[in-house]
């Protein structure tokens, strides 16, 4: 069986894929810059438990970050429970996605992650959406070419740079306020955070496929994906699986590639 992370800047997540690609596991914790080898050895550990799952059924490991500080610690976890080498993300891993910014290595291995699963689940010209730490949006054109897109503060980046500002507005938790007009400062603040962000995806894929010309396919994916995408106007296809599929295709292609 398949171990597939990612590590992000708030939380990592740890799938687990099958020989026939079904994802069979899906967890996510905290990132912490404070954890050992040895800490990550034991939620991983415990993470496959609870789950009803052995160390012994993984035999493979595959890996993106965007935290270089954690990447080393996850790695020698997996090497510690598994005895395994950890394929990780970076230039030089054959992906198949053709990327056309500017500088195609500032590209993050997330966003890399989540357009070659995009383009190999649903149909193009698409739209990626990725919410976390930051909200990314990816563009693929019709040719399956990453084109570029846009990195946008997340909801509860800006919700902590709000609280942290001022003097009498407190931390909130994300959930669907009753209504959009909200009566007291707690719903005013959730209703704000939530919405601001629901009308920023509308507006950003109806401006996107007017600069494109054509309609796109639009992917969600993320933590906070859960709660915004069933607000929004447009359609938006949620696949929290998204970047374990991606890891999983560009595994399957790397290791293909070196066994012929």
């Amino acid at each position: 069986m398949l171990l597939a992370v990612d590590i992000g800047n708030t939380n990592i997540v740890f799938g687990c894929v099958d020989d026939d690609n079904n994802v069979v596991l899906f967890e996510r914790i905290s990132t912490s810059h404070q954890a050992t080898a040895a800490e990550y050895a034991v939620l991983i550990k415990n993470i496959l438990e609870m789950n009803s799952f052995r160390t012994a059924d993984i035999d493979d490991a595959v890996m993106s970050s965007v935290v270089p500080s954690v990447t080393g610690n996850v790695t020698s976890a997996v090497k510690k429970l598994f005895g395994i080498d950890v394929m990780t993300i970076s230039p030089g891993v054959k992906t198949g996605l053709n990327i056309l910014i500017d500088n195609p290595a500032q590209l993050g291995s997330d966003q890399v992650v989540d357009a070659v699963a995009g383009i190999n689940q649903y149909s193009v010209p698409q739209i990626i959406i990725d919410m976390g730490t930051a909200t990314t949006v990816s563009v693929v054109d019709g040719n399956r070419n990453y084109l570029g897109g846009l990195i946008i503060a997340g909801m509860a980046t800006a919700a902590n740079a709000l609280t942290s500002k001022t003097a009498q507005l407190p931390r909130i938790n994300f959930e669907v306020p009753a209504k959009v007009i909200g009566t007291n400062t707690i719903d005013c603040m959730k209703s704000g955070m939530m919405y601001s962000s629901v009308c920023a995806l509308d507006g950003i894929i109806e401006r996107i496929e007017d600069e494109l010309g054509e309609k796109c396919t639009v992917v969600a994916t993320g933590g906070l994906a859960e709660i915004v995408v069933p607000l929004c106007k447009r359609d938006i296809i949620l696949d929290k699986s998204l970047l374990i599929k991606g890891l999983t295709i560009i595994y399957r292609k790397n290791k293909s590639r070196k066994s012929n």
